[in-house]
This record gives C-alpha cells, sequence and structure tokens, in this order.
C-alpha cells in the first residue's frame, strides 16, 4: 500500500510500527454545533481506510477525539444558559448520531478533554521541568526555539512567521517569541481546573498529543490524520510538542483531506452557504452522501453543485438496482444470498484503493461488478453459481466502502406469488398475470 505522506511531501510505501497492528488518530470536533458536511469527509475517508486495513487482516485500533473545553463551547454555554458540560454532550450525541446514520464505524476509542486534565496538567508540567515551555502570570507557553525543525510538516519557515506575526495577538507581550503557542490558560471565565500555575484551561494544541500518549505506546502511532486546515498551527504544534517530550514527530505517516467547496466557493458560516450532514443525509440517504464524498480523491478540493449531485445519484441507483434484482433472482430461484466472494474481483478493489486511498478509482471498479451482474442478470439460461459469486463479491465490495445498500428479503408467499406471475406470463394469461403483477409491485418487489 501507498499512502501520500505531508510529512515527507510525497507516496510512500506503508509500513507499520508493530506486524499485524496499525494505530491511526483522528482529530476530531470541537463541539459546540451540529458537524457540517465539511466535518464529515474525514470521519468517511478515514473509515475507509480503516475498513480496507481491516480487510487486508490488519488489526486498527482507530482513535477520533471530541474537544469539549474551548473558547466557542464557553461563549455557547452563555448563549443559552447551560453548562459547558450539557453543549458538549448536546453535540457529541449528535455527532454520533451523524456517525451512525452515516453507517461509519465506531471508533476504537473516543477521549475528551475533559476526562484527561491530569494527564494534560502533567504533560505540560514536563514541558517546563525541561525548558520547553515557560510560566508567565499563571499562563503557560511553548517555547518553539527548544526544537528543531519546526514548520517540517507544513513547509513553512521559522523566519516567515515571525515576519508575518501580529503583536496584537493574545498575549503577545507575555510571550518570548511571537510563535510560542499556549499551552495553558489562566482565566476566570467558563470551565477551569487547578494547575500549578493557576486556576484555568489546556490550549487547543496541547489535547491531540495527551491523548496518543495515554492510548499508544511511547505516543508514537502509524497513521495521523485530518483536514488540511488543521496541518498548521495544530498538527504542526503537536510535532513540536512530541519533539520537545519523546523527540520523535508522533506518526510516521501524516494525511490530510481536502476542503469542501459549494458551488465553486469556499463553504463557510459567513458566505452563508454551510449544509449541514444531518440535513443534507435525511435528503440524499446514506449512499448517495457517502458516494459524493468519496467521489473525489481525498486530497483534491471536493465540489458540491446539483449536477455533481445528480450524477451521483444515478450511480448509485445503478447499484441498488442491481443488488435488488439479483437479491430477487437469487430468492426465487432458492440460491445463496451470503456465497463466498470472489476474492480476486474484491482484492483488484482493495489494490485500487491501497494507491494513496484512490477512492474515484474504486468506486469505478465497484460500477464495473455492476455491470458483470447485469450482464448474468439478461442471460436467457442464467448461471446461477456465477451470480451468486458475483452478488456477494459486489457486497464485499460495498463493505469495503462502508455502504448500506439493502434489498427486500422475500416472505415465502412473496416467492410463490412471483413464481405463479412468471407461470401465468408463460401461459399468457395476461388478465390473470397482470393482477398478480399488480400485487408484486403494491409489495414493493416489481
Amino acid at each position: 500500500m501507498k499512502v501520500f505522506n505531508t510529512l515527507t511531501n510525497q507516496k510512500e510505501n506503508f509500513e507499520v510500527l508493530r506486524e499485524g497492528k496499525v494505530s491511526m488518530y483522528v482529530c476530531g470536533p470541537t463541539v459546540y454545533d451540529h458537524a457540517h458536511i465539511g466535518n464529515t469527509r474525514p470521519m468517511i475517508v478515514f473509515d475507509v481506510l480503516r475498513r480496507l486495513l481491516e480487510y487486508r487482516g490488519y488489526e486498527v485500533t482507530y482513535v477520533s477525539n471530541y474537544t469539549d473545553v474551548d473558547d466557542k463551547i464557553i461563549r455557547k454555554a452563555k448563549q443559552e444558559g447551560k453548562s459547558e458540560a450539557e453543549i458538549a454532550n448536546t453535540y457529541i450525541a449528535a455527532y454520533e448520531k451523524v456517525r451512525q446514520d452515516l453507517n461509519l464505524k465506531t471508533p476504537t476509542y473516543t477521549p475528551r478533554v475533559t476526562e484527561t486534565m491530569p494527564a494534560i496538567i502533567a504533560f505540560i508540567a514536563s514541558l517546563v521541568e525541561n525548558g520547553s515551555a515557560y510560566v508567565v502570570d499563571g499562563d503557560v507557553y511553548f517555547r518553539v526555539s527548544s526544537v528543531k525543525d519546526y514548520g517540517c510538516l507544513s513547509g513553512i519557515r521559522i523566519e516567515e512567521l515571525i515576519e508575518g506575526a501580529s503583536e496584537r495577538v493574545d498575549g503577545a507581550e507575555k510571550k518570548e517569541s511571537p510563535l510560542d503557542f499556549a499551552l495553558w490558560k489562566k482565566t476566570d471565565e467558563g470551565i477551569q481546573w487547578d494547575s500549578p500555575w493557576s486556576k484555568g484551561r489546556p490550549g487547543w494544541h496541547t489535547e491531540c498529543v495527551v491523548m496518543i500518549n495515554q492510548l499508544f505506546e511511547d505516543g508514537r502511532i502509524d497513521i495521523h490524520g485530518g483536514g488540511q486546515d488543521l496541518k498548521f498551527p495544530h498538527h504542526e504544534n503537536e510535532i513540536a510538542q512530541s519533539m520537545a517530550y519523546h523527540q520523535h514527530k508522533i506518526a510516521n505517516y501524516w494525511m490530510h483531506n481536502q476542503m469542501i467547496n459549494i458551488n465553486n466557493e469556499k463553504m463557510s458560516k459567513s458566505l452563508g452557504n454551510v449544509k449541514w450532514a444531518k440535513d443534507l443525509v435525511a435528503e440524499l440517504g446514506v449512499n448517495v452522501y457517502k458516494w459524493l464524498m468519496l467521489s473525489t480523491h481525498y486530497r483534491n478540493p471536493l465540489n458540491f453543485t446539483d449536477d455533481v449531485v445528480n450524477n451521483v445519484k444515478k450511480e448509485v441507483a445503478k447499484v441498488e438496482r442491481a443488488i435488488s434484482q439479483s437479491a430477487l433472482q437469487l430468492q426465487i430461484r432458492r440460491l445463496a444470498l451470503d456465497a463466498k466472494p470472489d476474492r480476486a474481483v474484491v482484492d483488484h478493489l482493495a489494490e485500487v484503493l491501497e494507491d494513496d486511498l484512490n477512492t474515484s478509482n474504486g468506486l469505478t471498479s465497484l460500477l464495473d461488478e455492476v455491470k458483470v451482474l447485469n450482464t448474468l442478470l439478461r442471460q436467457k439460461e442464467m448461471d446461477e453459481q456465477a451470480l451468486e459469486t458475483h452478488f456477494a463479491s459486489l457486497q464485499a465490495m460495498a463493505a469495503i466502502f462502508g455502504f448500506a445498500f439493502s434489498y427486500r428479503r422475500l416472505s415465502e408467499e412473496e416467492i410463490t406469488l412471483y413464481t405463479q406471475w412468471q407461470a401465468l406470463k408463460q401461459a399468457k394469461n395476461f388478465e390473470k398475470a397482470d393482477e398478480l403483477r399488480s400485487e408484486l409491485a403494491k409489495r414493493g418487489i416489481l
């Protein structure tokens, strides 16, 4: 398998740290509002990567966190007259509903910042002790100059950052350098914790490093993923802290998905073009929604337009028809719905996806298998064994993508009705055949 490693800016062969196992961490949301469609792109992309790795026999530990401490959560709590915990719990539940509706696998762990606070405070204390961080009036800042290679992920040079840094940034007068970032903020507003430095709360960039430290040996993992918008400063600052603490860059492979545009414009609240995931899943259905998200390679921007959606609907309809018609024929012929797939066919899809998770080409492979099924369905003398095998192959391919295609399970009475309808057509008793056809249509079988 090859993946594009943002850290080296090139496609590399994927090699695991621990034989037979893959450790993966994907940055989760700050839970102060519902998930928009941009939030779901990494959820879907990295779910497919996980499923692919599991298909290849790896044991995957998949972690995605919830940031339940943040200024935005505190503001929302004030606006609604609720506690920060109530706001966070409301939107965590909403995210979990979206995850379930999208047929995404549940992460192995979903840690929260509020549950990680003792470890976060201990981690910051270690950085202060080794000189990588310093305390000013109850705030703690990371000393960027204490680590080499700052900017290694984003490709941004320190000189350029210093030149472009604004002295108006919060706390700038306290910092040794405008590049230094907050690890702990002294505050009397909103939720707070006691620490050796002050009553306050952690900075955003520390939480993920600490969660990875807690869940993975030596704080080192195979894959760290997230949206392109997190590459700098969030992921860059994660690496800096890990270098100061562990002398390594957390992950062997850093993977970033691109953003979503709406009609060629960046999606943003200021433009009023934000689309909420829950609404779009309800409108389009899980399969169309996911196909749309996977139709463009994850490292390219995804442009959401009516034309794109309509094309996706047509492609999904092809798959749905092939599955429903194949399932119908298998049931009326008393054939297996759970036969073994053709391993070579499914392996071919895996090989396509193993080229840096090329889901757009992978969907083409899936449509090729639809064509095979349609050819079998049109045969006068149907190859029943081939129908069983290719039906199972298409189902296995869809499972790697995490689609939720379904088909009608016929009762014995319905199988009998269908068989009688076919017999009446053969006997040219069209009046009676039409009656049965109406009944079958009413039941959603035809």
